[in-house]
This record gives C-alpha cells, structure tokens and sequence, in this order.
C-alpha cells in the first residue's frame, strides 16, 4: 500500500495508478482507493501488467457484474487471439490479427469514430475495461472525451435546447459507422432503431451530469423536425468532441485501461493493417440511465 499511489496524466481525465500488480490479490482497502480514483478521474491507466484472462475478469469483476461478449463480437475464429475456453463469453477479443484469411478478432485496423460502448442498448455498460497484449509500434492510439465538462461548459442556449430532451442511440450500425448484419439502411432517423436515452445523464455514483450522446450517425432528438434534430445534434457534437475535453492513451503491451462508459466518449486512430494489434475486453453491465 506504501507504494501505491495515483499520478493524474495533466489532461481533461485519466490518471495512472502505480505499484499495483493486478495479478495478486487486491484488498478492499486498496480496491476502495482504486474506485475512488476512477470516480474522479474518469479513466484509470495500469501499465505493466502481466494478466491472463481469469485474472482480467476477477478484477472486472470488482466494478460490478460481467456483461457477455455482444453476439456480433463473439461471431469471430479466436483461437489465435489467447483467449481461454472459460472467458469466451466474458471476454471480447479486439483485433487485427488475421489467421488463415478469417479475422480472429473485431474491429480491425480502421478508425473509430467518437461513441459510448452500446449505448443502444436499454442498460448500458458501465464500465469496459481493455487490456493490450500486442500493439504497434505506431498508431491505435485511443481517445477519451471527459463529457462532464462538455456538458459544463455548454453555451447557455445549448443547455437549455438539450433539458430533459431524449434521443434515440443507432443500434444498426458499429463504432466505424459500418451497417451490421441483419440490419437495413435507415434514411429517415425518426425510424433509427435502438434504445432512447436522455441526452443528459446524471451518474448514479457522483450525481454529476454529463452528456450522453452516443453516437452521431442515425441519432435523433424526439419530438423535434428531423432537420432541428440534425442542426442540434450538430452543435453539441461539436462542442463536446473539443479536444480541450479530450485524453490520448498511447498503448504499450502490459497496459490496462478503466474507463467509466457513463460519462466518457472514446474513438480509435486508425493504423497499418498488417500491424499486429491484440486486446482483450471486459465490460461490465450497467443500470437504467438517469435523466440529468
């Protein structure tokens, strides 16, 4: 416990925390601390971890719940991807290795665009938690949007447009903006499927509020004319997507990354598709979303 300690990285969030191994035991004392720094930091940085899979989901498992690998994340051949036979349906594999022509993982080597990990759905995930096992030696990089202060420093006409309003979180397509199988071009976003969500979210832990917006493609406010939806939706994704509001994890083999999916956004740089970038990922289940 003497050598524990947090290191805020300077940034609009994330903090480091030090000499911590995650591979032994974790008392409660040490855990109430680590839970601490995650309310006020936002996203927690561990680097130089050596974790297996069982150990990943232990120390998930201390956030809460473990949510399932979502069915599209599973539907991939993960034997190159170190996955053991117990955490296949706990632990989502992000990659762009390819074995045999058939990607191991999802989500490639293309960027990501700003969102918050399926918000489309009627509870959310609280928390994902992701851990590097191989990365390039350039690009990847991930970003963290901080949206409290995007919703605290909103212009006055802004926050009062977006109060107690609703939108709808697109559920056809992922966080590249690709269609999913199974799903149809929507043209009018009146009819976007996936969950309504209020637009302001007060956190059930801090009871601050916080944007929460999602993803732009196919978003709608309800009970707006779609084009005073777009031109709203407009305005406060580009206030919120500032980067005075933003944090760059540039990732290292060892590193695992805590993030609070209730009141951050994230996105991913692309990088060369014949890199080899391995991750394994951890969510945890979530609980009804509160209107700020």
């Amino acid at each position: 416990m003497s050598e524990f300690w947090i290191q805020p990285t300077g940034g609009a969030l994330a903090a480091d925390v030090h000499g911590v191994d995650l591979s032994k035991p974790l008392s409660d004392a040490a855990f109430a601390r680590i839970a601490e720094a995650w309310a006020e930091h936002l996203v927690l940085r561990f680097s130089g971890q050596k974790l297996d899979d069982p150990m990943l989901m232990k120390f998930s498992a201390r956030f809460g719940e473990l949510d399932r690998v979502p069915v599209a994340a599973a539907n991939f051949d993960r034997t190159d991807s170190g996955l053991v036979k117990d955490a296949q349906e706990w632990v989502a594999v992000i990659s762009s290795v390819v074995k045999d022509g058939k990607p191991v993982g999802g989500l490639g080597s293309y960027e990501l665009v700003w969102h918050t990990d399926m918000s489309y759905n009627p509870l959310p995930p609280r928390a994902s938690l992701l851990y590097a096992l191989e990365v390039p030696p350039d690009g990847g990089n991930t970003g963290f949007l901080n949206m409290y202060v995007a919703y605290e420093t909103l212009p006055g006409e802004l926050k009062r447009a977006v109060e107690g309003k609703t939108c709808i979180h697109d559920s056809s397509r992922n966080s590249a903006g690709e269609l999913r199988k199974g799903f149809q071009t929507t043209l009018d976003p009146r009819h976007t499927p996936g969950a309504v969500h209020p637009l302001v979210r007060l956190h059930p832990v801090t009871k601050r509020k916080a944007l929460f917006l999602g993803r732009r493609p196919g978003a709608y406010i309800h009970g707006l004319p779609v084009e005073e939806s777009e031109k709203l939706l407009d305005a406060v994704w580009a206030h919120a997507t500032q980067e005075r509001f933003a944090w760059y994890q540039k990732w290292r083999a060892g590193d695992l990354v805590l993030w609070d999916n209730r009141c951050v956004m994230h996105r991913r740089d692309a990088f060369d598709e014949s890199l080899r970038r391995l991750m394994h990922r951890t969510q945890i289940v979530g609980e009804p979303v509160l209107a700020g």
